[in-house]
């Protein structure tokens, strides 16, 4: 079934305006870069979703899109004009362990378009049949994993944080088989690209240094040009790349949000958040949370995460260092290149995070005392379990005064501990020159009122599972790409789970 924004299926006779214009660098790369190959047709392609808006900001037409031949371009049954089809080639540490060649086993590139605010992007298909990198898979997609990232990367759109997103997806009228067997389909995913550390791995563990060169530079000219002009390019796409992923950490942290699998092949070159696998927004606010049904040990676990990208950083770095010795003339002063650009890392990820926190507080100055006051309120919601969206998105309301402070207080175990927390937070904000008004106005823009809970996507993806009922999928997506706004009569969707519809386990879907 089709969403209220989703075209008609439009005649035949209008097929033939399905174009993306294909612009495609990727391709003119030397061809152990990646593996040509078509995808694998399906028995019966069916438009679940078009994300209209995205078409159209990438200058495509959405009717087009939405006929009987840009359904099957969608579902892999026909190429389009332009596109040249192909299967990425990388490495990556999964959990630690080391992976010499992983690649695209489910995935075609169909190509690059150049956007309406001449950004090139990639599109690609997930799901879209079995690669040579699929390693005994059968490169297929199951719908649940599919709606599940389109719910997912445009809530993190909407919210604000750099991300891949859907233009569409696609059941299949096939099966795959899982645990059970699942309806098939079909994620078109849009990213600035799907270079990942992962992929310099891949021609650093085999000692292409060549190959990494043309790769570096390909980086560069795609996602940091201002690189090129550098006197060390190379170390300024490493510093470019570190940068981008400490905002990107600050920014998962401070939406209480748990990208669940951060493996060097889930990081993105480009700064973007990629691979919606066990990812999932915690509730209770738990600094050691995981929900990744395959994190045993907790190495992702919410708290966990800037330390990860650090390592997973510290592998890029170890990637580039023949090109950063060519570029500084010899291995030991690459190497404190490397490790003076690592450095950065860290004060780069927490200035991100507590400028995040004090908007979050309503603290428009920086004072000594700040930092102390916002690590008492989480340490008190963690022993409270306090739920951690709600919590920040009430003290906007609390903002004003004192009298104020009693929705937020309801969301601690024992009020108490958050009412000797507030009274000294009133006192910092008598500091602040701002009026209410103003305040409360920037902290909601901070402080999301809706996010995608865990039990509510479930449900969402059950009904279209089980009953081919993608109405609760509509509405979850309709309030998670406004996440900022209040929405009366959409209460329920900010509502925590009950302990019986809590969600203590997300799955990777593959």
């Amino acid at each position: 079934m089709s969403s209220p924004d989703t075209p008609a299926i439009a005649p035949e006779a209008s097929d033939h305006a399905v174009r993306f214009g294909f612009e495609n660098t990727y391709a003119r790369l030397p061809e152990h870069f990646y593996a040509r190959l078509d995808p694998t047709p399906v028995a019966a392609p069916r438009l679940v979703k078009l994300n209209v808006e995205l078409a159209r900001d990438l200058g495509l037409d959405p009717d087009a899109l939405a006929s009987p031949r840009g359904v099957e371009i969608l579902a892999g049954n026909r190429v389009a004009e332009g596109a040249e089809p192909l299967a990425l080639a990388y490495a990556g540490h999964q959990f630690g362990h080391f992976v010499p060649q992983l690649g695209d086993g489910r995935t075609n590139l169909l190509g690059e378009v150049v956007g309406r605010d001449g950004v090139r992007y990639d599109i690609q298909l997930k799901g879209s049949g079995p690669t040579p990198f699929s390693r005994g898979g059968d490169g297929r997609a199951a719908l649940g994993p599919v709606l599940r990232e389109y719910i997912l990367s445009e809530a993190m759109v909407a919210l604000g944080v750099p991300t891949t997103r859907a233009l569409a997806a696609v059941t299949t009228g096939e099966r795959v088989l899982r645990e059970t067997a699942l309806p098939g389909a079909v994620l078109t995913r849009v990213a600035a690209s799907h270079l990942r550390v992962g992929t310099f791995q891949y021609f650093a563990a085999q000692g292409d240094t060549e190959a990494t060169h043309k790769l570096a530079d390909y980086a560069i000219a795609r996602h940091y040009p201002v690189a090129a002009q550098a006197k060390r390019p190379y170390r300024a796409l490493l510093d470019g790349v570190i940068a981008r992923q400490a905002q990107l950490v600050a920014q998962w942290l401070l939406l209480g949000f748990i990208h669940g699998v951060m493996n060097t092949d889930n990081t993105s070159i480009s700064g973007e958040t990629i691979d919606y696998g066990p990812c999932a927004f915690m509730e209770a606010y738990d600094p050691v949370k995981v929900f990744s049904s395959i994190d045993h040990y907790g190495r992702y676990a919410y708290g966990n995460q800037p330390r990860a990208m650090l390592w997973n950083l510290t592998r890029l770095a170890e990637a580039l260092l023949p090109v950063l010795e060519q570029e500084e003339g010899n291995g030991e002063a690459a190497l404190a290149s490397a490790k003076e650009s690592l450095a950065a890392f860290g004060a780069q990820f927490e200035a991100a995070y507590d400028a995040g926190l004090r908007r979050k507080l309503g603290l428009f100055t920086e004072r000594e005392g700040d930092s102390a006051l916002v690590q008492d309120l989480l340490t008190r919601m963690a022993a409270n379990q306090a739920d951690f969206t709600l919590t920040f998105r009430r003290l906007c309301d609390a903002v004003a005064g004192p009298e104020g402070d009693e929705s937020v207080r309801t969301l601690f175990a024992d009020p108490g501990a958050y009412d000797s927390w507030a009274a000294g937070w009133h006192r910092r904000l008598e500091e602040e020159a701002e009026p209410g008004q103003t305040r409360a106005a920037a902290m909601r823009m901070a402080s999301p009122a809706f996010i995608p809970r865990n039990h509510v996507v479930e449900a969402a993806l059950a009904a279209a599972i089980e009953r081919q009922d993608f109405q609760p999928f509509e509405e979850l997506l309709d309030v998670v790409s406004r996440p900022y706004d209040d929405r009366p009569g959409r209460e329920r969707f900010a509502t925590p789970a009950r302990p019986e519809e809590c969600v203590l386990q997300t799955f990777c879907g593959t």
